[in-house]
């Protein structure tokens, strides 16, 4: 008699389905919990106040977070790779307040936005060096990235810098619009180097390196894989997204600060950590560091809203990053186990 087999599939059902797919795809967890943490958040809010979710706040939502979504796409890098970047947010506050000091001596804008991509990129490079090179912990050689960053936009100007520069000024104040909707250039920049971003993590062998050595540096080494070469690049690119980050943000606040951006560093690491990157490297996705942002974004207008300090800000973002770290040990205990 012939035993009619159930396909395994079958027996498990939908829901047997999705828990399998979610057992091969663990690493996904964290990001559809934040993207499930944000339609919650926007669903909480309009419910309560009632004109939440339109077109013209969630087309401000990019715009207020431009800088950070640049600021998240290189530390995402940076963090895969097992390491960290403190230096982001003074990175952006140098180049933004050098921005404002060669516009007002009469630099046009065309050489100072080279320089101020080429001054983050000269600052990632040191750092990708002393890290990678001089075997200098991520976390010792971006903090000294920080300071001198920062005393570098000290040395620039010790004041607030107005910038009046109409083409700097058109990045923000240029508004394309679709019905209610509206997107500016810096926000079309920011989702440029979201897609630059996904292109390279996922689709090219530089993005499948940054993986292997997130999950083993020594077994990327063994697998002849470019990891000096890697690493140093990836600090490179943060300090790139720096400069565009203070360029955006300069557009953005009309001036240069030296004071800008700070504690920064820290929202960016927040955000990329709530989108499901592992601080631990390997595992991350840049579309979850953008869920991230947004998440961090909604927060803020939401508090804003309620017309409550901003320190609720911060304890909700705290708790949410408890909440996540929580589930990363979740998820690297049961790949420990799987091994």
């Amino acid at each position: 008699m012939t035993r009619l087999e159930t396909p395994r599939n079958a027996r498990r059902g939908p829901s047997g389905s999705f828990g399998a797919f979610m057992s091969r795809r663990s690493s996904l967890m964290p990001t559809f919990t934040a993207l499930a943490i944000l339609l919650l958040l926007l669903g909480g809010a309009h419910a309560y106040f009632g004109n939440f979710v339109t077109p013209s706040n969630l087309s401000a939502l990019l715009l207020d977070n431009a800088y950070l979504l640049i600021l998240a796409v290189g530390v995402t890098l940076v963090i895969l790779t097992g390491g960290i970047d403190l230096s982001v947010g003074s990175v952006m506050a140098f180049t933004g307040i050098l921005c404002a000091k060669l516009l007002s001596d009469g630099v046009p804008p065309i050489i100072v936005v080279p320089v101020m991509i080429a001054g983050g990129a000269l600052i990632g490079l040191l750092l990708g060096v002393l890290v990678q090179y001089f075997d200098v912990q991520p976390f010792i050689a971006t903090l000294a990235g920080l300071f001198l960053a920062r005393g570098l936009a000290f040395v620039v100007s010790q004041s607030s810098m107005r910038v009046e520069d109409p083409a700097i000024l058109w990045l923000q104040s240029e508004r394309f619009r679709l019905g209610d909707w509206y997107i500016t250039p810096t926000g079309i920049m920011a989702l440029l180097v979201v897609a630059i971003g996904v292109f390279v993590t996922q689709w090219t062998r530089f993005g499948r390196t940054i993986y292997a050595i997130g999950g083993s540096e020594q077994s990327a080494r063994l697998m002849g894989l470019n990891v000096a070469r890697t690493k140093v690049l990836v600090y490179l690119i943060s300090g790139v997204c720096g400069g565009l980050a203070g360029l955006t943000l300069t557009a953005y606040s009309g001036a240069g600060y030296p004071l800008n951006g700070v504690g920064t560093e820290l929202d960016t690491i927040a955000a990329v950590v709530i989108g499901g990157t592992l601080l631990t490297g390997g595992t991350g996705y840049v579309m979850g560091s953008m869920i991230g942002v947004l998440v961090f974004g909604t927060i803020k207008s939401v508090i804003s809203f309620m017309g409550a300090e901003q320190s609720w800000t911060r304890i909700i973002i705290g708790t949410l990053l408890l909440l996540f770290i929580v589930v990363q040990r979740v998820i690297v205990a049961r790949s420990e186990r799987g091994h």
